[in-house]
């Protein structure tokens, strides 16, 4: 894959040691990056937008939290429902979705 053009980072809470604890797993990161990675692959976009894991991001009782790179975009209380959102107004319109924005 070359470079994307955008890299979803999705909080599930993965610790060094491989364990998922903490809010964003428990509020359902797993299920939510398992849903973009769904979503990325129905609408043919493999080959520009990456979907990655991450560990705790800090701003657990903002979570789940999801991070659209390069745009340093970062969203709060993401839930599946807002996949298709996102995916709709932010990567492919370039549209950051406004309600789900942490400041």
């Amino acid at each position: 894959m070359l470079k994307p053009k955008y890299h979803i980072l999705v909080c599930t809470s993965s610790r060094a040691t491989g364990q998922q604890k903490g809010f964003c797993h428990t509020k359902g990161g797993v299920d939510l990056m398992q849903n973009f990675l769904l979503e990325v692959e129905e609408r043919e976009l493999g080959s520009e937008v990456m979907v990655s894991n991450t560990g705790c991001l800090g701003l657990c009782e903002q979570g789940p939290i999801v991070v659209v790179y390069p745009d340093n975009v970062w969203y709060g209380k993401v839930s599946v429902a807002d996949i298709s959102v996102i995916m709709d107004e932010h990567i492919e319109n370039g549209q950051p979705v406004e309600r789900l924005l942490l400041r």
